[in-house]
């Protein structure tokens, strides 16, 4: 899907509204609409207050909503939910135990994570955690979260013309190893940080 041009169309809203999908439990390239918004402001030279504040309103809205779904629902729904995107019971047996030692600070840092911002909340109402304590660390995290994603889009947005310089001078093999090593890296991190 052209994300930049989902952009074009929803404008800034739209880095709400894919994150807010995504913290309600649904995979959905979040992370990459906020990015994308990001950097289509930057390109029109908008101010990026806007498109941090839809951000973090849709993460904290959609956690919210995920909240609900794993404190009503409870296990078995989250077990259900979790068969539609193909979640083992063991993988989610393993982010619960994780989420049992480091609570309040995994509501934080699952932000920053691609799977785990998707489950965190179910998985903070599953285990019954008050919902004012999730609240605000969601809300923490959710602002963290928004800005730095947020202001990244915006920089790369901003110089456009200085990436596509670069791309130019080291060329289309040169561009393959480079996002082949983002790639490694990405992957690389996220399996470090996954819950044992």
């Amino acid at each position: 899907m052209n994300w930049p041009a989902v952009v074009d169309v929803l404008g800034n809203p739209s880095a709400g509204i894919g994150i807010l999908i995504e913290s309600a439990g649904v995979p959905f390239p979040g992370e990459a609409l906020l990015l994308a918004g990001a950097a289509w402001t930057a390109s029109r030279h908008q101010s990026i207050v806007l498109v941090i504040v839809c951000g973090f309103v849709g993460a904290t809205a959609g956690a919210d909503i995920g909240y609900l779904l794993g404190y009503r629902g409870g296990r078995p729904f989250v077990e259900r939910f979790g068969q539609l995107f193909h979640i083992r019971p063991d993988n989610l047996a393993r982010a619960e135990l994780f989420f049992a030692r480091h609570g309040d600070k995994s509501i934080v840092g699952a932000r920053f994570f691609l799977g785990a911002r998707t489950w965190s909340a179910m998985l903070a109402g599953m285990a019954r955690m008050p919902f004012w304590r999730f609240q605000l660390f969601s809300a923490v995290g959710g602002l963290l979260w928004s800005a730095s994603i947020g202001i990244a889009g915006y920089v790369v947005g901003g110089n456009l013309a200085l990436l596509e310089t670069i791309f130019r001078a080291i060329g289309v093999g040169g561009t393959v190893i480079l996002v082949l090593i983002l790639l490694v890296l990405y992957v690389a991190r996220e399996r470090a940080t996954r819950p044992r």
